[in-house]
């Protein structure tokens, strides 16, 4: 007999305990055409990011990897401990404090800072984290605050997803 034993399935309201810090169980190397590739898209035309000869005269000495691709990473990185069964409501307080280069690997962390149940949607509540970023030095590169409107368990519409398999004829 087929025993089916589930994945992680992310965290719902009940599971947040203020002052819980989730760290993202891998590190994500930061390449040059992700960093080309997300400028371009986003139409930012600061050349600090996809020209390299602009890069090598300013005081780094080359392109700076754009700073909504390195919010997106870190942000992406938590979701399966953080926002797996809920949605954004708002970040807060986005800090920099040192540029991340095509080649460095970032690695992420998120602190509870506040939970409370939601007035307005009883099957839900509201989670605050802030999120701290750092490069393959432990060098902070990014940090924010990030309220999320979470499922509680026996209420979220991502339970029992999976279809019911039919017998093969």
């Amino acid at each position: 007999m087929t025993t089916i034993k589930p994945g992680w399935q992310g965290r719902y309201f009940e599971d947040f305990e203020v002052g819980d810090v989730y760290r993202c169980r891998y590190g994500r190397t930061v390449t040059e055409a992700d960093n080309i590739s997300f400028t371009l898209l986003t139409n930012n035309t600061n050349q600090i990011h996809f020209n390299r000869e602009y890069g090598k005269r300013t005081p780094w000495g080359q392109c700076l990897v754009n700073s909504a691709l390195t919010l997106s990473i870190v942000a992406g990185m938590g979701v399966a401990d953080v926002s797996e069964n809920g949605f954004a409501l708002g970040w807060d307080e986005i800090h920099l404090p040192h540029p991340v280069f095509a080649g460095d690997t970032l690695y992420s962390e998120s602190e509870v800072v506040e939970t409370r149940e939601s007035r307005s949607r009883p099957d839900q509540g509201i989670v605050r984290v802030e999120t701290r970023g750092y490069n393959q030095d432990g060098e902070l590169v990014i940090s924010y605050r990030r309220s999320v409107m979470v499922w509680k368990r026996d209420a979220a519409p991502s339970v029992d997803l999976f279809p019911e398999v039919r017998t093969a004829r």
